[in-house]
């Protein structure tokens, strides 16, 4: 059936517009696709990825503490190949744990700063700083632990922080600091865990 007039005016108005826009249209339609392709292969990747770096984990995971020799090699895989997975941080706590095991302090310390860098959660960050700052107050680097504790911790680890402040506070006589710093730990603590008790015990024991 023959186009109307209205019909065939609209379609010129078309061959028109599309003399001078269709390369352009047909450029982006292709941009978009090849976009979408892309950002779908980017979540393929990202998955392949975490699925890879679980698997090595729970590896990981079965292995004893005092077998360094045996969790170095995996968790250095997963630091290198995998940091942008959860594995890595949590890898790299575990690894430092094994070194201090094996008395390599220095490795233990080195790995704690890695996991407080790079690790993606923000718990495995605060674990590693307590643990850094631990290690420092044990060598008498007050000012070493107290920068490590200095930066943000997650809020849920805000109690244990703030003991260890009270420990290091002590260690350097600062009892004034010291029972601020416990005072400031018993309001963050569960006041059912042992750790309350503690901090509560080290509180009593400075006096009114």
């Amino acid at each position: 059936m023959a186009l109307d007039l209205e019909d065939q005016e609209q379609l010129d108005e078309f061959k028109v517009w599309w003399d001078k826009n269709g390369r352009l249209t047909i450029s982006l339609i292709l941009l978009v696709i090849v976009a979408y392709a892309s950002w779908q292969g980017y979540q393929y990747f990202q998955h392949k990825k975490a699925v890879e770096a679980s698997d090595i984990y729970q590896s990981l995971m079965q292995l004893d503490t005092a077998e360094v020799d045996l969790i170095k090699p995996e968790a250095a895989k997963l630091m290198d190949n995998y940091s942008g997975t959860p594995y890595a941080g949590r890898a790299a706590v575990l690894l430092a744990k094994s070194n201090f095991a094996a008395s390599d302090i220095e490795s233990a310390k080195s790995q704690l700063e890695w996991a407080i860098t790079n690790a993606q959660e923000s718990s495995v960050q605060a674990i590693a700083s307590l643990q850094l700052a631990t290690l420092l107050l044990d060598e008498k680097d007050y000012a070493g632990a107290e920068k490590v504790l200095s930066a943000n911790v997650d809020p849920g680890y805000v109690g244990l922080k703030d003991n260890l402040q009270g420990d290091i506070y002590m260690a350097q006589g600062k009892v004034a600091e010291a029972k601020q710093a416990y005072e400031s730990a018993l309001a963050n603590l569960d006041v059912e865990g042992r750790l309350h008790l503690f901090a509560k015990q080290k509180l009593d024991s400075l006096g009114s």
